[in-house]
């Protein structure tokens, strides 16, 4: 297994290096995501399937690939249809434009830095596909539905989002359909949730080891919350939404799903 991580950290600094190649050639950055959705999902199952016995990848091992290549095509295959003839990603342009004139060199270095990222999600995957026992148990299962569920929530999401920005009447307001009513990203909420299926199918036998996979959710959350995804997405809407934006977001969870807040209440700081 080890050696397959080797392999898998090798093919993700390959992937990023043309993710950084295909935005410099294009600029089009939404190409840099879908590259890399692929390339953890791809390494993940590959990294999964590894190490099999002397009959082959046992059940664990297939159902964990299974859901890597899952997430993978959903992710992916989404954010490759919505870059389709679209300019930059406001959250990569906002970098772009805080790094100036060294920007090209410094977003290669940024996609190294996803390509470690994710090589520690790859770990994560290889830790749940690999526990020795042979047959699965009802933790694998608990962890696949909790997987699946995300999944579908995160797709719910996307498409309540696309159906709000392909109505003229809403271009310039902010959603507040479904989901996003009660947070401000569901979307990532749910791709958050979806890595929580490993650690439960790493710890699905007890062993110590499972406790690594924990890594999965814990920098999923950093990134999306903290780093990359909330914070540039969301100066971006205060510049090109304003106070209908500011007052969405006095009401609305950030991340978790939570009960909203009232107009009186937010203005009051009464919760």
């Amino acid at each position: 297994m080890f050696l397959s991580l080797v392999f898998a950290a090798v093919f993700l600094v390959v992937a990023m290096s043309m993710a950084w190649a295909v935005q410099r050639r294009t600029g089009n950055s939404g190409w840099i995501d879908t590259i890399w959705s692929f390339a953890v999902g791809g390494a993940g199952a590959g990294v999964a399937l590894t190490a099999a016995g002397a009959d082959g990848p046992g059940p664990r091992q297939w159902l964990v690939a299974a859901l890597a290549a899952i997430w993978a095509v959903r992710l992916g295959g989404y954010i490759a249809f919505r870059s389709k003839g679209a300019g930059e990603d406001p959250r990569y342009a906002w970098l772009m434009q805080e790094w100036g004139e060294d920007a090209s060199r410094r977003l290669f270095q940024f996609l190294q830095a996803q390509a470690l990222a994710g090589l520690i999600l790859v770990g994560a995957i290889a830790v749940a596909a690999h526990d020795p026992a042979p047959a699965l148990r009802p933790l694998d299962l608990l962890g696949a539905l909790l997987f699946l569920a995300a999944l579908a929530g995160a797709a719910l999401a996307d498409e309540q989002l696309r159906r709000y920005r392909a109505a003229a009447v809403h271009r310039g307001g902010v959603c507040e359909d479904g989901l996003w009513a009660w947070s401000r990203h569901p979307n990532y909420f749910f791709e958050w949730l979806g890595w929580c299926a490993f650690p439960v199918i790493a710890l699905s036998g007890g062993a110590p080891i499972g406790l690594l996979a924990l890594a999965a959710p814990a920098l999923m959350y950093l990134l999306l919350a903290h780093v990359s995804g909330v914070p540039p997405l969301e100066a971006h809407m205060e510049r090109s939404r304003g106070a209908a934006f500011a007052d969405y977001r006095a009401r609305v969870n950030a991340f978790f799903p939570g009960p909203r807040k009232s107009r009186d209440s937010a203005e009051t700081g009464v919760s």
